[in-house]
């Protein structure tokens, strides 16, 4: 069921489902232009179709991957060198993100000129930010049960790594719960490889219900407000993740083809939640162990979403431009400081970046109006920066990997051997010819 692996009927998975995005596509302009939008409602239930069956694996593939990757991981010390660093990076990758987004706004200001809606977007009015007393309690569930049913991604985290540190202090006691997590484990990954069959009619439905309500006039739709964005991400990519990861020495081409996959189910489903599983698959694949991938992937769902920050801080000022509010740079970088908090709280659901903006904008008492503008749009910003953000992570689990020396790139051991004795060949003939012209 591997992308990489031809399908008898329609290709690689990679294939099926970029042809579904077409297939989507072409539905999507067919039902805008027919006017009928109650076809919509007979398309919508295979998207959120899709999104149930990923969600539904999700709880027990964390919970047991990071269990079973934990408990044989050692000391808890290991664990937590891990934990903090993995932290201290989302956090120096997420400030760059918010410059970035910050910076290009300001650069374009692409609000200038754009007039101020007279409406506030329904249910957006008593929207508040969470308190950092409020995050932090946050961590912690009440109850694993809820926190699975609910699917909160980081409250099962934290849950799961105390819950393999205190297996793995049991010693040989706690070896029969390792081992019977690491089978339910790789039972769930039959089971995603099962969902994934699904992905392209999942997919297509996504993106023609999301062109089926907007039509392809969204494209032109505040169009310097969405390149803007676009742009901004592009140069966060080239500038931040593609140079971490050349020091870092990950072979690009390699790892892209690892999670083009996860990629385009993010880009076209706007959910990060979507293309866990398969990024998880991908990245065991590639090199990195489980247990890393387990825990990075999950925790920067909450702590490292590099495209919703930078959509905020971009977003937050646009709507300030739009209202001739000029926001100097003291209250811009307060506004930074804030949104480097609250980010923390966005659930990697579809639009909940949204949610997080008007809160923000309320508690700096800029219009909410301007909320009504990036609506209309907002579906092509978000599959934007859910792919940036399910790029950030996937990046971040290979790069604590290489951090713990444990990314094992299949083939990568012999090209560095032949690499290196290339080298010594290069210097061992250089050596040759001084002895020679000295001789000489």
């Amino acid at each position: 069921m591997s992308g990489g692996k031809n399908n008898r009927i329609g290709g690689t998975l990679t294939q099926r489902i970029v042809m579904g995005l077409l297939l989507g596509i072409v539905v999507g302009v067919a039902i805008n232009y027919s006017g009928q939008s109650e076809y919509i409602a007979y398309v919508e239930p295979f998207s959120s179709l899709f999104v149930r069956l990923i969600k539904m694996i999700i709880a027990p593939l964390v919970f047991c991957s990071l269990v079973a990757g934990i408990a044989t991981a050692g000391h808890v010390k290991t664990v937590g060198r891990m934990g903090a660093r993995t932290i201290l990076y989302f956090e120096v990758v997420t400030a760059a993100a918010l410059f970035i987004g910050l910076l290009a706004v300001n650069l374009v200001r692409p609000g200038d000129g754009v007039v101020l809606p007279s409406s506030v977007p329904a249910g957006i009015e008593g929207t508040v930010t969470q308190s950092w007393q409020q995050i932090l309690l946050h961590l912690v569930p009440t109850s694993i049960v809820k926190a699975m049913a609910d699917g909160d991604v980081l409250q099962i985290v934290i849950f799961s790594a105390l819950f393999g540190i205190a297996v793995g202090m049991m010693g040989e006691r706690g070896r029969p719960i390792a081992d019977l997590c690491e089978r339910v484990a790789e039972a769930t990954f039959k089971l995603c490889g099962m969902v994934m069959e699904y992905a392209p009619i999942g997919v297509a439905a996504a993106i023609a219900c999301a062109v089926a309500r907007g039509g392809l006039e969204i494209l032109l739709t505040l169009c310097a407000l969405v390149g803007t964005l676009y742009g901004s991400l592009l140069v966060f990519v080239l500038l931040v993740l593609v140079p971490i990861a050349l020091w870092a020495r990950i072979p690009l081409r390699r790892f892209f083809a690892a999670v083009k996959e996860p990629l385009i189910i993010a880009f076209s489903t706007t959910s990060s939640e979507a293309a866990l599983p398969k990024a998880m698959e991908n990245l065991t694949a590639f090199g990195v162990p489980r247990r890393i991938v387990s825990f990075v992937l999950p925790l920067g769902y909450s702590f490292n979403l590099d495209g919703s920050t930078l959509y905020l801080s971009l977003a937050a000022v646009f709507v300030a431009q739009v209202a001739h509010i000029e926001l100097s740079i003291s209250q811009q970088l307060m506004l930074v400081g804030t949104l480097m908090i609250t980010s923390k709280g966005v659930a990697a659901v579809p639009r909940a970046s949204f949610v997080i903006l008007a809160a923000t904008l309320a508690d700096y008492k800029l219009p909410l109006e301007g909320l009504t503008l990036i609506l209309g749009v907002d579906v092509l910003m978000d599959m934007a920066r859910t792919t940036v953000n399910v790029l950030g992570n996937c990046l971040a689990a290979v790069l604590v990997a290489r951090w713990e020396g444990e990314l094992a790139i299949p083939g990568e051991a012999e090209l560095l051997n032949r690499e290196l004795a290339r080298s010594q060949g290069e210097e061992a003939r250089s050596g040759k010819q001084e002895e020679k012209s000295a001789g000489i």
